[in-house]
């Protein structure tokens, strides 16, 4: 029942509505009407339409000029360089140490005890003892080869002496040969004159003939024989004098080494460093210490490999210390790379300057190539010669375009083709438009 009467008051309730609509209504009042627009009406409509249409098209022109150009940079962010012709200078800059162009390492020439008798830092001259060696060992290999160097000198002369026995030898039995043809051409005489007087036989005559022949004979063999000995004699001598020269080599080389134990500066200088405590028991060929040369300067830099072949010895160079300009020439450069870079040698041309010291740092700028009539623009720090394209500034846009570069200095690079004189080129980095064809350049 309760729905029910529900139901009733939901009807009765929109026939009061529906009435109460009826009775307000104007329908059957409104009539319709036609009425035609004026001028200024259609002029405005035709304004709003056209102004519709243009900003249609201004969208769609904007929209295909981000979809050309893919980004848009601003302009703040750029580094723009200008492309012109002049004068070119190709130059390596590079930061340098000064470092003594003479600094011997000294090392110990046999095993021993060191006894250094300076400290480092001390100022020294050429020839001051530095330290000493006491080296048993070879003080041991001295005497014995002394030794034997006594013995051979004993030897050669008793070689001399048996020489000059055996040669006294030969030339007896030489002279007794001659005296024995003498003989004989005695007792030829005596039995030329018996034959002629034919009071002896003709045998006995040929004998005497015989022995004189014979007697010749026995002095040419004694003489040769007596030269052959006197060779063989002079033979051994000198290889006997050749053995005992040569241990007396021996015995003069470990003099000068034993001379050697008392360590000496070769240069004038300042000790730099001890590389051994005192009294340290050494091995042969270990260092002792180094001695620094502070008269004679040179600096040492470093270069990126990518300019070591350019740079060559002879090449000016200048040097900057402390603010000051000094005229060098490159003496050497390293054949080896270490880290990606080059070790060079720069020495002072009008002699070393003064007030320098170890390890200073210095600047070097040594000029590679200088040349006149040069297209060239500032290099930015993402341009080298391997650099293939470029973007260059038209208007508000900025164009990749295939560009060819030459020779790079510190702060220019060369351009052989791509480019032309008064154009602006974007120096920036410029990884991050991904190889973009155009740019947009924003304000």
């Amino acid at each position: 029942m309760k729905l029910a009467y529900l139901k009733k008051i939901h009807e009765g309730g929109a026939s009061d509505a529906g009435a109460d609509a009826r009775m307000r209504g104007t329908e059957a009042q409104d009539v319709t009407r036609s009425v035609p627009l004026s001028l200024w009406q259609r002029q405005r409509l035709a304004l709003i339409i056209a102004g519709g249409l243009l900003l249609v098209l201004l969208c769609a022109w904007l929209l295909h000029g981000w979809l050309a150009t893919g980004q848009v940079i601003t302009r703040e962010r750029l580094r723009v360089a200008t492309v012109d012709r002049g004068h070119y200078v190709r130059d390596v800059a590079a930061e340098g140490t000064v470092v003594a162009a003479v600094n011997p390492t000294l090392f110990a020439i046999a095993p021993g005890t060191v006894t250094y008798q300076v400290r480092a830092g001390d100022p020294v001259s050429k020839g001051q003892l530095l330290a000493v060696l006491d080296s048993p060992e070879l003080m041991n290999d001295y005497r014995r080869e002394q030794a034997t160097l006594d013995s051979l000198d004993a030897a050669l002369e008793r070689q001399q002496i048996e020489i000059r026995r055996e040669i006294l030898t030969s030339k007896q039995q030489a002279d007794l040969a001659q005296v024995a043809i003498q003989a004989a051409q005695r007792e030829l005489k005596r039995s030329q004159w018996a034959w002629d007087q034919r009071v002896i036989s003709e045998r006995d005559y040929m004998r005497s003939i015989d022995d004189v022949a014979n007697a010749k004979l026995n002095f040419d063999h004694a003489r040769d024989t007596a030269d052959l000995e006197r060779d063989s004699l002079a033979l051994d001598l000198r290889t006997k004098r050749l053995e005992r020269d040569r241990q007396a080599l021996t015995v003069a080389d470990l003099k000068q080494r034993i001379a050697e134990l008392s360590v000496r500066s070769p240069v004038d200088g300042m000790v730099a460093n001890l590389a051994q405590p005192q009294k340290t028991r050494l091995a042969a060929d270990a260092p002792l210490l180094t001695v620094v040369d502070l008269s004679a300067f040179e600096i040492e830099f470093q270069v990126a490999e990518s300019y070591a072949a350019d740079i060559k010895p002879g090449m000016s160079a200048d040097i900057t210390i402390e603010g000051r300009r000094v005229p060098g020439v490159v003496t050497a450069i390293s054949p080896e790379v270490r880290q990606n870079q080059v070790v060079g040698r720069v020495r002072f041309r009008n002699g070393q300057p003064a007030g320098l010291r170890q390890n200073e740092r210095t600047a070097v700028r040594i000029v590679l190539d200088e040349r006149d009539h040069v297209l060239k623009f500032e290099r930015g720090s993402f341009i080298d010669d391997s650099t293939r394209t470029l973007y260059v500034l038209r208007g508000a846009r900025a164009v990749r375009v295939p560009v060819e570069l030459g020779a790079a200095s510190v702060s220019e690079i060369e351009v052989i083709r791509g480019l032309a004189p008064g154009e602006q080129v974007i120096i920036s980095d410029m990884r991050d438009a991904n190889q973009a064809a155009e740019l947009a350049i924003s304000n």
